[in-house]
């Protein structure tokens, strides 16, 4: 017999509610797409909406998805990708007004440390969230600053799938607006959805996924024990951002401007 306890009960209803809001805009070649605010933060303030989207890469983005994306009003984007995907990909079209701004927070290839099939998948997904972490100290400062200061909104920020580098930056930054680490995993886990429409397309192109990448899922657990890690490191998320080069100013910015 399974037991299911009202925390569950509340963060499954939180996770179809987030899944509905997502099914309003569906892009025929992004996959991954979604408005990050709604969440609840500190002293009862909601994050947002429409001034922080997230995604995977918008390199793909032609007719009627193109069409779909200039509705946002997308200002800057935010492209966390290594130099070398950038260069094999592409970056995003050009629309009207908007400034693409690259920066890559510096860590290891995932193919340096291959996710075993059978391993727990979680686990892995939190190592490989730490060594960012701790490798990309300036890069992730640089992306919340560049996310802090309101002239850029509204911003997209993306990576290939949308789901690690971008879970990152978007963790630490709900974290900072006083998102409660259960609404920052189940939002996290959005992105296993994703990953399987990615795949369905990616399974028509006859292209190959490199061997060493783990499963496109995003246990909500991977999120909880990098957030849980961070703060056993460094005191809190905060302290971690400050430890990064993240000032107290940009902090307060990211607040006054993401926060009801």
């Amino acid at each position: 017999m399974t037991v299911t306890s009202a925390g569950d009960t509340r963060r499954a209803d939180r996770y179809r509610g987030r899944v509905d809001a997502i099914e309003v805009t569906r892009f025929n070649t992004l996959f991954n797409f979604r408005d990050v605010g709604g969440h609840a933060g500190h002293d009862g303030r909601t994050v947002r909406s429409g001034r922080l989207f997230r995604s995977d890469t918008p390199h793909r983005l032609a007719g009627a998805d193109r069409t779909a994306f200039a509705s946002f009003g997308v200002r800057t984007v935010l492209d966390l990708r290594r130099p070398h995907e950038v260069d094999r990909d592409g970056r995003i079209p050009d629309f009207a007004g908007l400034t693409w701004r690259h920066i890559h927070p510096e860590h290891a290839e995932w193919s340096d440390t291959p996710f075993q099939p059978g391993a727990d998948l979680a686990r892995y997904l939190a190592d490989r969230y730490a060594d960012l972490a701790t490798t990309g100290t300036a890069g992730l400062a640089a992306a919340i600053g560049l996310i802090a200061d309101e002239s850029n909104a509204p911003l997209l920020v993306h990576c290939v799938a949308g789901k690690d580098r971008t879970g990152i930056v978007c963790g630490l930054t709900l974290a900072v607006l006083g998102v409660s680490d259960d609404d920052i995993a189940t939002d996290y886990a959005l992105s296993t959805a994703a990953g399987e429409r990615f795949q369905a397309w990616f399974a028509t192109t006859g292209m190959a996924v490199h061997p060493a990448l783990p499963p496109l899922t995003c246990p909500e657990e991977a999120m909880m024990l990098f957030l849980a890690e961070l703060r056993d490191s460094y005191g809190s998320v905060e302290g971690y951002l400050r430890h990064a080069g993240v000032s107290d100013a940009q902090v307060a910015a990211l607040r006054d401007h993401l926060l009801e």
